[in-house]
């Protein structure tokens, strides 16, 4: 059988070997994968004992999957057919041709920018390095391993778990973690995943599978160098001001003798000029920091989405020795100026971004990773993503502490499309281990990630941790468990995990990216007084969902910053039809309920509880289906438009959450097949520059506040009308206003008896509209009573097919009220361009349909749902 093969294809050094330029090559082809010689999973698998074809970067499970050897564990109940893979070990092989020329290199480097997670490396048959961090870098001189010709790399990874309970058994108190184990290999209460530095969303979320990923999540690479390579360039701004901008290339260098070299940073304008400075300095053996100064006249400013424009700059820098060029590197990057204000009033400390100086009102969402195995995402995977969120007003993103650290493709996309990225250091909810070691890798990776992205101009917050601190404060397992300890143990903890995310966290930011603020983790407070409070740092509320209260909670208070809050909704039937079949149709069937991770399933009873507050008793599946995403997007909205209205106090509001890892019910408002909810469709209107808030509160008054994001003052009128179902208006008040810049303005505050006043609540609506040039700007609909209460006729919904721009456009009309509009095709993969909307009586809309489906298929297929009787 012919062997694998790694070809390493370097150019012909020039005769004076030291003053070669480094040559990097990535090692993705020929990879294979089998489970490790003895490893007790091969009698139940015996096709896994033996090569397999692998993907590299990738993970054991999804070549598994492509072999057919185990089943897609997306589909149906297969999630627990693909658990064993997790637990047992597995190995890595794959051949490096090594030519003379590569051999009389100085260093040649095998890379590994991820190994997930404990894993030895070997090369013919000689142990290279050992790994036991994911979301570390691994590098190491194979050269004195290496021979000319044919050279076999070996990967031995062990299984997490394999490695890890025997430990935890031994322990008396375990750490609390985040999520017991759903599969039955982890005792309760006895989880393994707070002592290994891997995504903790592998072993298990309330909206994700159980899948313990193993294998170089990272590319692999050989890095062949002589005398000193560049090991990161830093982009650190100085001061910027609007006449000129002083910045740095912060250059390490690594050297193995005493030299001379030259360093040239060149700045790349958005127009094509330059700017370049020079440092010659003396280096010695092992790392050296360069820095060089660079001053840019006039400099472009980049801004988040909706305050400008996002100019970006390219700074290079290339190394010379003896006159030669070495080695290169280039960072893009943007200029741009960020403050954290937490200004004291008197309600505690306020949580606003302020942008090149002005203050921004962060509305966005909290990104989870973009799927259970991260190596086969695709850039333009990512980029639909994030385009999205731009296309619903978003102006930032936060990335979730339990998943993994994003690519640089990632930060190029929010860069270019005006995203602000606040990032979190990858620790999820578990309770952190004190020992040294563990400090001193997770050290090592934070600043290696830092210095990895910290160039781009999107990343505007580095937080230490999601809900490790306020779990510490209030959760009852970590209550219980300070209990078990007692005050010594207890305080070493609490001390470890302060020295963890107050020094080792912070000084890693602050050191590596100096223009972009620290915060210790979310929700927090700082470390000046309690987390997760509304008068001070930012808050994840969810007594909404998680404490079972109405969506009008959210209306109780006004947080300086909401960085999380989120109700769940059921996926499109285009998504459920990917991973049920027909006979599955059912609220609480077995495979619904798998796909189900809230608490182990009964979240599609919380969904029913919640639909049952407001709307309808679901028909079928299908409405239930429906019924759930109006509930979702109807709450979130509520909230969203609140915390808008809540402006200056309240400073940015952040839904939980955009995103899947899977098909299944959970909190995004965009499902794992990329397909909008209803929320991601209402996100586009409530986070819209220019809102209307009308906020019904369950005393039965309603606030209604116009908010301006516009950095200019904006001349609008404001309109307010009951009418019933039929049109009829029974009142009507029309004022013109004039909106201060970023700003929301409260009009009046009106009680139902002046809304409904001689109209009958249970078949009238009050609209209430903000009219901006002529056209209404923005619409928000107030009833008395819920849906459910209400007598909502067949909207009598007419249609008219055409074509606009090339593509099928349907046009609506409503005879009657038509109250959140769903325009679905099924289980047809295509997508309205505008959808869950309220008609008023008489009002058409005309959307168009993107995707691979015939006018007949179009036609046949298409179903609308309002709250309306059905025909």
């Amino acid at each position: 059988m012919k062997k694998p093969a790694l070809f390493l294809l370097l150019a012909a050094a020039p005769a004076a070997l030291w003053a070669a330029p480094r040559e990097t090559v990535t090692l993705d082809k020929g990879w294979q994968v089998r489970l490790a010689p003895g490893d007790a999973a091969a009698k139940a698998h015996p096709k896994a004992a033996r090569w397999l074809p692998a993907k590299v970067p990738g993970y054991v499970q999804t070549d598994l999957i492509a072999a057919k050897v185990t089943p897609d564990p997306f589909t149906g109940l297969n999630e627990a057919t693909i658990q064993w893979v997790g637990r047992s070990d597995w190995e890595y092989k794959g051949t490096l041709n090594a030519s003379p020329t590569l051999l009389a290199r100085g260093h040649v480097d095998l890379v590994f920018d991820g190994l997930d997670t404990f894993a030895e490396v070997f090369v013919n048959g000689t142990k290279l390095l050992a790994a036991d961090n994911a979301h570390r870098r691994w590098r190491a001189d194979a050269k004195p391993l290496l021979k000319a010709g044919a050279n076999e790399i070996r990967i031995a990874f062990k299984s997490p778990l394999g490695v890890l309970k025997p430990m935890v058994a031994r322990l008396e108190n375990p750490l609390p973690g985040e999520y017991d184990s759903t599969a039955g290999d982890e005792p309760e209460g006895r989880q393994t995943s707070p002592y290994i530095r891997k995504p903790k969303y592998h072993y298990g979320w309330d909206w994700g599978p159980r899948i313990i990923n193993v294998g170089p999540n990272g590319p692999v690479k050989v890095d062949a160098w002589d005398d000193v390579r560049i090991d990161t360039l830093r982009v650190q701004q100085e001061a910027v001001t609007p006449t000129e901008a002083r910045l740095s290339a912060d250059v390490t260098l690594v050297a193995d003798r005493d030299a001379t070299v030259q360093v040239d940073a060149i700045v790349t304008a958005p127009d094509g000029t330059k700017v370049r400075a020079t440092r010659t300095v003396a280096v010695t053996a092992g790392e050296n920091r360069v820095s060089v100064p660079l001053a840019i006249a006039k400099p472009q400013l980049w801004y988040p989405a909706g305050y400008g424009a996002q100019p970006l700059y390219t700074v290079a820098t290339e190394t010379r020795l003896d006159g030669e060029v070495v080695d290169t590197q280039q960072r893009s990057t943007g200029i741009r100026t960020v403050e954290l204000v937490r200004e004291k009033d008197a309600i505690g400390r306020g949580f606003l971004f302020r942008i090149n100086g002005i203050p921004v009102f962060a509305k966005g969402a909290n990104l989870i990773p973009f799927d259970s195995f991260g190596p086969r995402v695709t850039d333009a995977y990512m980029s639909r993503i994030m385009g999205d969120a731009q296309a619903a007003n978003m102006n930032m993103i936060r990335i979730w502490g339990g998943g993994m650290y994003l690519p640089d493709s990632f930060f190029d996309t929010a860069d270019r499309l005006g995203l602000m990225i606040w990032s979190d250091f990858m620790f999820g909810g578990a309770i952190t281990p004190y020992d040294p070691d563990y400090r001193e890798s997770v050290k090592i990776e934070a600043e290696e990630q830092v210095e990895r992205v910290q160039a781009h101009p999107s990343i505007v917050l580095w937080s230490g941790n999601n809900e490790v601190l306020s779990g510490w404060e209030g959760w009852s397992d970590r209550t219980a468990f300070k209990k078990r300890v007692g005050a010594d143990e207890q305080e070493r903890v609490g001390v470890g995990m302060a020295i963890l995310f107050d020094r080792v966290l912070r000084d890693a930011a602050e050191r590596r990216d100096a223009d972009v603020p620290y915060w210790p983790g979310s929700p927090s407070a700082n470390y000046e007084g309690k987390p997760d409070q509304d008068g001070n740092g930012d808050r994840h509320y969810w007594d909404v969902w998680g404490g079972k209260k109405p969506a009008t909670a959210y209306l109780d208070s006004c947080p300086r910053f909401m960085s999380e809050y989120g109700l769940q909704a059921m996926p499109d039937m285009a998504t459920i039809a990917k991973f049920a079949k027909p006979a599955d149709y059912a609220i609480d069937s077995p495979v619904m309920t798998a796909h189900q991770k809230f608490l182990k399933g009964a979240g599609q009873q919380r969904l029913l509880d919640y639909i049952r507050m407001r709307y309808r008793e679901p028909r079928d599946f299908a409405d239930f289906v429906y019924l759930s995403q109006v509930m979702q997007a109807d709450g979130i909205q509520l909230g969203a438009l609140h915390h808008r209205a809540c402006r200056p106090v309240t400073s940015g509001s952040l839904y939980w959450q955009l995103n899947d890892v899977w098909p299944g019910a959970s909190w995004s408002s965009i499902d794992y097949y990329g397909r909008w909810k209803a929320l991601h469709f209402a996100a586009r209107r409530f986070y819209a520059p220019l809102a209307v808030s009308a906020a019904r509160k369950p005393t039965g008054t309603t606030d209604i506040t116009l908010i301006s994001d516009r950095t200019v003052p904006v001349t609008a009128r404001w309109r307010m009308r009951t009418m019933d179902v039929d049109g009829k208006v029974t009142m009507a008040h029309e004022a013109a206003i004039q909106l201060p810049a970023l700003s929301a303005t409260k009009v009046v505050t009106m009680t139902d008896a002046d809304l409904f006043k001689g109209a009958d609540p249970k078949r009238s609506v009050t609209v209430v509209e903000l009219i901006v040039d002529g056209a209404v700007a923005s619409r928000a609909l107030v009833t008395a009573l819920p849906e459910k209460d209400m007598t909502l006729p067949d909207p009598g919904l007419t249609t008219r097919w055409s074509t606009v721009g090339g593509k099928p456009a349907l046009t609506i009309t409503a005879q009657r009220l038509a109250r959140a509009l769903w325009i679905g095709f099924g289980t047809l993969d295509v997508q309205a361009s505008d959808n869950f909307l309220d008609l008023l009586p008489g009002e058409s809309v005309t959307v168009t349909i993107a995707g691979k489906a015939s006018a007949g298929a179009l036609k046949k297929a298409l179903r609308l749902q309002t709250l309306g009787a059905a025909k």
